[in-house]
């Protein structure tokens, strides 16, 4: 399974960039968030180090990219306008989904419903450049450097921790009660037991 090939990558340098890109972007934004708001800021979803927004626009954005790597103000463009794309496809669905936007760019000038701006448009495009330059080749390294076996226990380990996290806040989102649902499914055992009794 880890060698499947998907877009000249195999699946386990593609999964492990995802991880990988995932905690380090959570870290900068953490970290830029907390400068600006003068405390420690978690900027993602979950309790954990883990913005899987990052980690599949990294990854996407790298594998689209890629192929331009030798122009570099096309790069830069296509870079921008994809990344803004995609972030503001994120935002329409967050807004759907959760009624509420994660970040705002509303006093941002030349924003768009506080969705997306043209700062963060801008600074796309240099990420695109140095993801496509310089971090993915440092990041391939990083994981060349873990055996396989290791890499992928350590890659389940991660996905399980960060799913069971994501389980909790989507549960908190959406005000579930857990104590509620652990007795509504009492009930259905109970009622389930008396039918075969």
């Amino acid at each position: 399974m880890w060698t499947t090939e998907v877009f000249g990558m195999d699946l386990y340098h593609l999964t492990a960039a995802f991880v990988i890109y995932s905690m380090l972007g959570w870290l900068v934004e953490s970290i830029y968030m907390s400068f600006c708001n003068r405390k420690l800021t978690n900027r993602g979803f979950a309790k954990g180090p883990f913005c899987p927004i990052y980690g599949f626009g990294a990854v996407i954005g790298y594998l689209l990219l890629r192929p331009l790597q030798f122009n570099y103000v096309v790069l830069y463009l296509v870079a921008a306008v994809s990344a803004t794309t995609f972030e503001f496809l994120v935002g329409k669905m967050m807004i759907r989904i959760f009624g509420e936007l994660w970040w705002d760019y509303n006093e941002k000038p030349f924003n768009y419903k506080g969705i997306i701006c043209l700062e963060s448009t801008v600074a796309w495009g240099f990420y695109g450049l140095g993801i496509v330059l310089f971090l993915h080749g440092w990041i391939q390294q990083l994981i060349d450097r873990v055996p396989m076996h290791l890499g992928t226990k350590l890659i389940w380990v991660i996905m399980l921790l960060v799913t069971v996290d994501y389980i909790f806040q989507l549960m908190h989102a959406f005000h579930v009660d857990l104590s509620q649902q652990r007795e509504k499914l009492s009930e259905k055992m109970d009622r389930f037991r008396a039918r075969w009794n």
